[in-house]
């Protein structure tokens, strides 16, 4: 599940979406685009999402400009596997 949250341009982080704009097809959720890379540059942000040395799009903001983003919940911390003590086999 995402959650749309409205963050400052300085707190966008790589793997948030953006919209961005009506796009070619008529679903609303197809507008949106994965954040590839935040820089800062200038003074302002700069959002890049796809490839930046291919098909990509920029985004400029001021770094305390309103935003709506879509964000993942950070996944949880993963445990380290259990270890098994050693059992020596006797026969």
């Amino acid at each position: 599940m995402t959650n749309k949250i409205t963050v400052a341009a300085s707190e966008v982080k790589v793997n948030d979406h953006i919209y961005n704009g009506t796009g070619s097809n008529a679903h609303p959720t197809f507008a949106w685009e994965t954040i590839t890379e935040v820089r800062i540059e200038n003074g302002l942000i700069l959002l890049v999402t796809g490839n930046v040395k291919g098909q990509h799009s920029e985004f400029w903001f001021e770094s305390d400009e309103q935003i709506a983003v879509m964000r993942y919940p950070e996944p949880p911390a993963s445990e380290a596997p259990p270890t098994k003590a050693h059992v020596k086999h006797q026969h």
